[in-house]
């Protein structure tokens, strides 16, 4: 797995420690097996964002908290400049930049996410958060499935929903999807 992950995953551990949870019973708290649990705070595994953004809420942090290792500061505004969001690398289809991780106290988490093209076949990975999500497309074409049903977005195309429900994107025409993506 990635330096990243494997920075994220000790966070979580550290933050489990602190808190005197066992991981059986932190576990059951955030809704999934001891052992993925486990996997995930090994680092051995790649740790979807539902999972983190559950764990941030769980101990009262911000997401950002997470994935960089430090507080966020700012509480008027927040400037991210072209390119100079906070870079998070967890999936080798996908690509994060956290355009708003050093805002305290966030109503919605923005990102720029990049997804590239994989194989016609190859699986999606689906994933759950409470909230919801706000998608825009800003180049090429992607297929999103929510809850089983697929949609096909094109570039000025959006779409949000209840992120509760399973979902899961996949770049089409072997060209790589930017996309803003929200999450509420």
């Amino acid at each position: 797995m990635t330096e990243q992950i494997q920075l994220i995953a000790g966070r979580i551990k550290e933050l489990r420690e602190i808190s005197g949870t066992s991981t059986e019973t932190l576990a059951k708290d955030l809704g999934i097996t001891n052992e993925l649990f486990l996997n995930y705070e090994s680092g051995t595994v790649d740790i979807p964002i539902g999972f983190l953004y559950k764990v941030a809420h769980k101990f009262g942090i911000e997401l950002s908290a997470l994935f960089s290792g430090e507080n966020p500061r700012l509480h008027v505004y927040c400037v991210v400049r072209k390119d100079k969001g906070l870079i998070v690398e967890r999936r080798k289809q996908y690509r994060y930049e956290h355009l708003a991780y050093n805002f305290i106290n966030k109503k919605a988490e923005p990102f720029i996410v990049r997804i590239g093209p994989n194989e016609e076949n190859a699986p999606v990975e689906f994933n759950s958060h409470p909230g919801q999500e706000f998608n825009y497309v800003i180049e090429g074409t992607m297929k999103i499935i929510i809850d089983g049903h697929e949609i096909i977005l094109n570039e000025g195309d959006s779409i949000y929903y209840d992120s509760v429900y399973t979902h899961a994107m996949k770049a089409l025409n072997n060209k790589t999807v930017k996309m803003l993506a929200v999450v509420l």
